[in-house]
């Protein structure tokens, strides 16, 4: 099955790209630039960087001046993850040609005993696993057998499939039961080693996997400059009350807790990730569906602390959260797991990569106080130092090739199916056909869903009778309802699933209406960085304010809002009751007294995700009420 995570057991049955594919619209041209440009430019600057050759000159043998930061191994694994995808997705003959290549070039880098890594173990380095706190060598492992995983599914055995199982074989070797009980810095290694043995069958990989879990948490790293907290060792997976830490390390133990409690029947552990997730989601998550709200550690911070300039919301920990909701929702059927993956990908994903796919989010704050010129283009930046624009690479770069790979399975994500229809959970021009109790059936998606809230669903094939098709309706789409082939029109409650059962016929319909017209929201008032704003959302899409369209080219610091007056919308854009203020003085401080009034404006708003596409702007979602 072409897909990145098959569990088993569950209620829901994952799709394949070879079952579902996107047909057009906003994720159609999303995934079609990834292929063109994103996948190339990543191969193009490790290339360039010299972290690909890093494979080369440790298969010499010899002595070598190695380029990157210690985790860079993973880039090359992630851009090649997303190249076995798209070669599933499309048999592109170019794409295969390249991936034969990486695949010789990094097999020549393993040691007989089935250890690859660059960084460490070769003449005049450090001894393999002597800094587990910050190698990350188990983590490029991590992200090694994902792409193996990849591999797989979509060509099945070869050159780079036995390579990762040397390495997964070594893992389990040296870390396995009577070997060294302890960890890696960086959770990666659990998911990767967990779907490996699903897709391989090996349930040496997935006892690995759960051994890592259970060791977490139990201190066996060292403090490392952050605290244990920041690598999820201070507390045993299992008693943790909320996610902590790295934002990105936290949500890839999460998504590796979760297989490992699916497959080993382990109910207690995936009740402990629920937990976890769901008082991370009321407390520790920005609007846009971002986590990690500290530069310092990428981490995040206590309840309720999100400041929107200093929201870090890495790309990364976007992926991530995806990554983690998916493996929870087929784990419960619970279809509102997907609320967040909409939001996450509509809002952090889709934006972190420019439209034309050749540069990046690092981060995603939702207050840029400065109108940043875009950054030079020879040269990978630091990956604090972008500020409001993106950059074609960092010396940190594990989010191009992280949005490569999701991408370029993005469609897997769409539906899902059982015994007795079929589920949708994104909304986008799309084909699904799979086999439902045994025979064919297929749909087709028209909609330009968020734009306009019109899903229509067609049936073209149905060979078994009654069949049921579940639509997920989202918990701010108040108003919502569903037409069934009868014609019959149903309200939905927002936050619910609509089911359609019928004995569907090719050419019936099922039409789903979404209000997404633009409406206020306003902050709980225990983040005290927001008391006293509202933001606008249309649909699941967070729009924002940027001073390009302020009067004059204003500051967006010199904004107030009156959320009194509903936004209004007009061509296609989004407009609301503004004032434009024009603050002076010596001393930024006064008397509990309104201030003077500003210049009334009616001020168009912007999708966050189109932020920093029309040259440099300060911006910000959060909007001070006047």
């Amino acid at each position: 099955m072409t897909t990145p995570v098959v569990p088993g057991r569950g209620p829901l049955r994952p799709l394949g790209l070879n079952e579902v594919r996107l047909t057009g619209g906003h994720w159609g041209e999303r995934q079609a630039v990834n292929a063109a440009n994103t996948i190339g430019h990543c191969l193009h600057w490790l290339e360039q960087l010299g972290w690909i050759d890093n494979f080369t000159r440790a298969a010499t043998g010899a002595p070598f001046e190695r380029a990157g930061r210690e985790f860079s191994d993973s880039e090359v694994y992630k851009l090649a993850e997303a190249m076995a995808w798209e070669i599933g997705r499309t048999g592109d003959p170019g794409l295969e040609a390249r991936f034969a290549e990486l695949t010789a070039i990094i097999g020549a880098a393993q040691e007989e005993d089935g250890y690859l890594n660059t960084m460490f173990g070769h003449p005049g380095q450090r001894p393999r696993y002597s800094e587990l706190e910050w190698g990350h060598e188990l983590y490029c492992y991590g992200h090694l057998l994902q792409a193996g995983v990849a591999r797989l599914r979509c060509y099945g055995e070869d050159g780079f499939t036995r390579l990762c199982r040397r390495a997964a074989d070594h893992v389990c070797d040296v870390f396995g039961p009577g070997g060294a009980e302890k960890v890696c810095g960086h959770a990666e290694i659990e998911v990767g080693l967990a779907e490996f043995a699903r897709a391989t069958g090996e349930t040496r990989y997935l006892e690995q996997a759960r051994l890592f879990i259970e060791r977490r948490g139990t201190r066996t790293l060292g403090d490392g400059g952050f605290g244990r907290a920041y690598y999820q060792d201070d507390v045993p997976v299992r008693e943790a009350e909320v996610l902590r830490g790295h934002a990105v390390r936290a949500l890839y133990l999460s998504a590796g807790a979760v297989d490992v409690a699916v497959d080993t029947g382990d109910d207690a552990l995936l009740e402990a990730v629920r937990r976890q997730w769901d008082r991370t989601l009321a407390r520790r998550t920005h609007l846009t569906g971002g986590m990690g709200s500290r530069y310092i550690d990428e981490a995040f911070g206590p309840d309720f602390a999100l400041p929107p300039d200093r929201a870090y919301s890495e790309s990364c920990a976007g992926v991530a959260a995806v990554m983690t909701a998916w493996r929870l929702m087929l784990a419960t059927g619970d279809l509102g797991y997907s609320d967040l993956i909409e939001r996450v990908a509509w809002n952090v994903l889709s934006g972190a990569a420019a439209p034309d796919g050749r540069s990046f989010f690092y981060a995603n704050p939702l207050h840029v106080r400065t109108a940043d010129p875009l950054p030079p283009g020879d040269g990978a930046l630091p990956h604090q130092a972008a500020g409001g624009q993106r950059a074609p690479w960092y010396d940190v770069s594990c989010c191009p090739t992280n949005l490569a790979r999701t991408f370029a399975q993005f469609a897997v994500y769409l539906a899902t199916a059982d015994e007795t229809g079929v589920q949708l959970h994104q909304y986008a021009p799309a084909s699904v056909d799979t086999v439902v109790g045994g025979s064919r059936f297929a749909l087709t998606m028209v909609t330009s869903y968020p734009d306009d809230g019109a899903v229509v669903v067609r049936v073209e094939a149905n060979d078994g009778g009654e069949r049921t098709v579940s639509l997920r309706i989202p918990a701010w789409a108040e108003g919502a309802s569903v037409t069934g082939p009868d014609g019959t029109t149903t309200e939905v409650e927002a936050g619910s699933t609509a089911a359609v059962t019928a004995d569907f016929g090719p050419g019936d319909e099922i039409r789903l209406h979404l209000p997404v017209t633009a409406r206020w929201t306003v902050p709980d008032p225990r983040i005290d960085a927001v008391r006293g704003c509202a933001a606008v959302e249309r649909g699941p899409v967070v729009l924002c304010a940027e001073s390009i369209d302020l009067p004059g080219g204003a500051d967006v610091a010199e904004l107030t809002v009156d959320a009194s007056v509903p936004p209004v919308e007009r061509d296609g854009r989004v407009f609301v009751s503004a004032q434009v203020h024009d603050r002076d003085g010596d001393w930024p401080y006064g008397p509990a007294t309104p201030d003077g009034e500003g210049k009334s404006a009616e001020v168009a708003l912007i999708p966050f995700r189109r932020r920093a596409t029309r040259g440099p702007a300060s911006m910000r979602v959060w909007l001070p009420l006047g």
